[in-house]
């Protein structure tokens, strides 16, 4: 099984105008990076400029739809 390391940074200001930064690695190696704002979510995989944005419905929906049931910890 695939282990991840995620290292995340956050600014020293309100999340209005700066992102969250998460850094997920994958067995070591960068599978992307994942951007968190008001607004929306954006995914930069590894090796890319672009990003794919999801804002925060179409997110919600996407984990109802697509994710595994987890309980709250």
């Amino acid at each position: 099984m695939a282990t991840h390391d995620v290292i995340f940074t956050i600014p020293p200001r309100n999340l209005g105008k700066a992102d969250v930064s998460f850094s997920i690695k994958e067995d070591g190696k960068k599978l992307g990076q994942l951007n968190v704002s008001n607004g929306s979510v954006v995914w930069f995989p590894n090796g890319n400029t672009y990003g794919h944005k999801l804002p925060w419905s179409a997110l919600a929906a996407f984990m109802v739809a697509q994710g595994a049931r987890s309980e709250r910890r």
